[in-house]
């Protein structure tokens, strides 16, 4: 079974294709920062448990930048790798993680929220290890992951900024990320949901080409 030109039957297109089959480097300048981003959140962590709020958030708004960075270096120096995309929805997950749970413990938000981005993320780890059985790296992002993983990272600093005072205007921020958070996660959620779609038919797609 080949894949057409826009799509196939299973809805995906030559395009996510590509995307799903990254080239098989590993020592670039993307993978490096991405890497630099995946050491700084236990740093964060730290310094959030210990209530170094501002330090906090200085490192949170550079490994936001580098966010940025590794993504458009990797396009622009055409250094997409099968362990960038590993790396850079790693780093991401793992800052969320912890960052709710630091705030879990201490009480700034609900640990049902900790359990659902928790089960939501083991849940894809599975799936990527199965896909990777077949040779297919990460799932190409959708935009719901995008949007749920952005109101999430929106939350934590808002957070932050929301424990460091007190009154009308600190606590109007710290419900408003509150419900971002939760927004977050519903989104989170939508989107896994479609990931094991497209994971299904990935599957579905190497059965029929083994059959074929």
């Amino acid at each position: 079974m080949k894949w057409s030109h826009d799509t196939d039957k299973s809805g995906l297109n030559t395009a996510d294709e590509q995307q799903l089959r990254p080239r098989d480097i590993i020592f670039t300048i993307p993978n490096f920062i991405s890497l630099l981003r995946l050491i700084s959140i236990p740093l964060i962590a730290y310094m959030l448990y210990t209530d170094h709020k501002w330090a906090a958030l200085i490192i949170l708004a550079l490994s936001a930048l580098s966010d940025w960075l590794d993504g458009f270096l990797a396009r622009r120096m055409h250094q997409i790798s099968k362990i960038g995309q590993l790396l850079d929805p790693l780093a991401d997950r793992l800052l969320i993680f912890c960052s709710v749970l630091v705030f879990g413990m201490a009480g700034l938000l609900p640990w049902w929220l900790l359990i659902a981005i928790g089960l939501r993320d083991l849940v894809m780890l599975i799936e990527v290890l199965v896909i990777a059985q077949f040779g297919y790296g990460p799932l190409p992002v959708h935009f719901a992951g995008k949007t749920g993983t952005a109101l999430l990272m929106i939350a934590i600093p808002a957070l932050i900024v929301a424990d460091l005072g007190q009154g009308y205007i600190f606590t109007s921020l710290h419900l408003a990320a509150v419900a971002c958070s939760i927004w977050g996660v519903v989104l989170y959620w939508v989107a896994g949901l479609i990931y094991l779609k497209q994971g299904y038919d990935i599957l579905h797609i190497q059965r029929v080409r083994e059959q074929s």
